[in-house]
């Protein structure tokens, strides 16, 4: 399965309504991510830009963006981004590929002109 980072900024209103209401949005989300396949590593409750920040894993990115969708389009979050995230395995690979993808920059070819 692949992991993605969630951060996600709440709206004044959305804070308005957990301030009044304290509840643990984790659980709320669970069952979301799970219909969707997926389950959360970790949630946290951060300050700055983002006031969530989530690691999750999903079958793959069309059920992540699915559910970035549907937080986005909730109108409780202002900013919702999701990153995908590789293992260090999977990104010593990528590694390895680029360096036989036969890529050549801009640079390059301006070059051997």
């Amino acid at each position: 399965m692949a992991h993605y980072l969630v951060q996600v900024t709440y709206t004044p209103e959305a804070w308005a309504t957990m301030i009044k209401k304290p509840h643990n949005r984790a659980q709320a989300i669970e069952g979301a991510i799970k219909k969707l396949g997926g389950k959360i590593e970790q949630f946290w409750m951060s300050f700055g830009e983002f006031d969530v920040v989530c690691a999750v894993e999903m079958p793959n990115s069309v059920a992540a963006a699915a559910f970035a969708v549907a937080v986005a389009a909730g109108g409780a979050c202002r900013n919702v981004k999701t990153t995908p995230l590789l293992t260090m395995e999977e990104g010593l690979e990528a590694l390895k590929q680029a360096a036989t993808s036969g890529y050549k920059p801009v640079s390059a070819a301006a070059a051997a002109s």
